[in-house]
């Protein structure tokens, strides 16, 4: 986990950092920042965070629209890691369609600048990270979620990282990092 904080450190986002973060099939880790407002709104109206994804499908429907929660917290980002530079567009996929997502590379990683050139295209960034000293950021990260607008699915991963900020703030001897 130590490569991931140095990661979320070069690429400038300060909030939670979230790893291990497992959704549909997707493995990954997470930067996210509370939004105090909202966050005691929810507590002192007893909004806990929905883990249920089935009761998202009943957002669409215009009926529901004034029972919803609002996000109680913000995705600054996503970060995955991965081993070589050519994995990246496949690590990162559909996530880079909900926040900004970089993938970590080992530390001694070569640089490649035709695979730097493809994921400069894409708006994926890189970093290479180890366990010890500062990470480097080869290449900021875009973001890209405006253009592919609010999902469902977006939205209950929220919610998600929201539960686990919420658990590490009740273990604090375990929350190390961001």
């Amino acid at each position: 986990m130590q490569h991931l904080e140095h990661a979320a450190t070069a690429l400038g986002w300060e909030g939670h950092l979230i790893p291990d973060v497992e959704v549909l099939g997707a493995r990954f880790a997470a930067v996210a920042r509370i939004r105090p407002d909202v966050h005691r709104w929810r507590t002192d109206n007893g909004w806990e965070p929905e883990l249920n994804p089935t009761w998202f499908r009943s957002w669409s429907e215009p009926s529901m629209h004034d029972h919803l929660p609002l996000a109680a917290v913000d995705l600054l980002g996503i970060m995955v890691p991965v081993a070589k530079a050519r994995h990246a567009v496949r690590a990162c996929g559909t996530l880079m369609t909900l926040a900004p997502c970089a993938v970590v590379l080992p530390h001694d990683h070569p640089y490649k600048p035709w695979r730097m050139v493809e994921l400069d295209y894409y708006g994926i960034g890189a970093v290479n990270a180890g366990p010890v000293g500062p990470a480097e950021l080869v290449l900021r990260p875009e973001d890209r979620s405006r253009e592919f607008g609010s999902s469902l699915f977006g939205r209950w991963l929220l919610e998600v990282l929201y539960s686990r900020v919420l658990e590490r703030h009740q273990h604090p001897a375990e929350n190390t990092g961001c």
